[in-house]
């Protein structure tokens, strides 16, 4: 048997009931533009090519232990500059010409044009790119440092705008159960994780990236039930800092590449690091975790 064939049968052993699960029907995924063709990151890869590389999730539940006092005292390291920025997924004949300096404004309409023009309170919103959508969409792609600014209505763009309308009430829909006590809300359609107690939020909102379709993260209610500030996965020997395990071997943890990649996790819940660090300062073991929705695409 393959790696991947051990790894693909290690999950399905691995597989828990949801608990009070509330899914919400797959949102439609809106099909690219005329000509746009497939989508692929807007800027030529770095060296460590972060829409590439796979997450090092845990298949199996961890084997759970009390770190040392050395251990617990080691923090992770630093992720590497450019790490986390927003990289649009644009078609491949725009991204060769930005490579080329041959294109500033795109002409093509994206995936997500009319969602865009409507967050945008364009006069006209009729998903069809024009020259003054194009110019507002490329205002809005350099003031939230998405590259490359060329204007074309793609998901990264599509998803800052719901990260930014998510600020101040992430849970204005109240789909995330209020309690007396902390939560942690995982909103897989909408990508986005925060913890609230009552009706306030006292982490978040922050972008995620949950499972694939082949293993996604499970939904309903759930417990943080062990914290490893230094975990490393077991199937592929990479790091998860400040790994928070709440449903078997899915946690919330952080990952050294980009959140914004078409294909999912493996189950976790993986966030930019700093966020990974702050929610690691927030979430207590016995802490409650509810998931919800279903990420786009699956």
């Amino acid at each position: 048997m393959t790696f991947r064939g051990v790894a693909a049968l290690l999950a399905v052993l691995t597989v828990l009931p949801t608990e009070g699960a509330l899914a919400d029907p797959a949102p439609p995924v809106p099909a690219p533009g005329p000509g746009s063709g497939q989508l692929v990151p807007g800027v030529p890869p770095g060296p460590n090519q972060p829409w590439s590389i796979d997450t090092p999730d845990q298949v199996l539940p961890p084997q759970v232990y009390e770190p040392g006092a050395e251990e617990e005292a080691s923090e992770p390291a630093d992720a590497a500059a450019g790490t986390y920025d927003l990289i649009e997924y644009v078609p491949l004949s725009e991204a060769a010409a930005v490579a080329k300096a041959e294109v500033s404004c795109t002409k093509l309409t994206g995936p997500y044009q009319k969602q865009v023009e409507r967050w945008l309170k364009r006069k006209k919103v009729d998903g069809k790119q024009s020259r003054a959508d194009c110019l507002a969409i490329r205002a809005f792609q350099v003031k939230y440092r998405i590259k490359p600014a060329i204007g074309f209505a793609g998901p990264v763009t599509w998803v800052r705008m719901q990260q930014l309308s998510a600020r101040k009430q992430p849970n204005a829909a109240g789909k995330c159960p209020e309690r007396t006590y902390k939560v942690a809300c995982v909103d897989l359609s909408r990508q986005l994780t925060w913890v609230q107690k009552g009706k306030k939020a006292v982490f978040g909102p922050v972008p995620m990236r949950s499972g694939r379709r082949q293993y996604p993260t499970r939904a309903g209610w759930h417990k943080v039930y062990w914290k490893h500030k230094n975990h490393w996965s077991t199937l592929y020997h990479q790091p998860m800092p400040y790994s928070q395990f709440f449903s078997g071997g899915q946690a919330f943890h952080a990952v050294y590449g980009s959140l914004y990649t078409q294909i999912g996790s493996m189950g976790c819940v993986n966030l930019r690091l700093a966020d990974a660090r702050a929610l690691w300062g927030v979430l207590k073991k016995g802490d409650r975790v509810f998931v919800w929705g279903r990420r786009p695409g699956t």
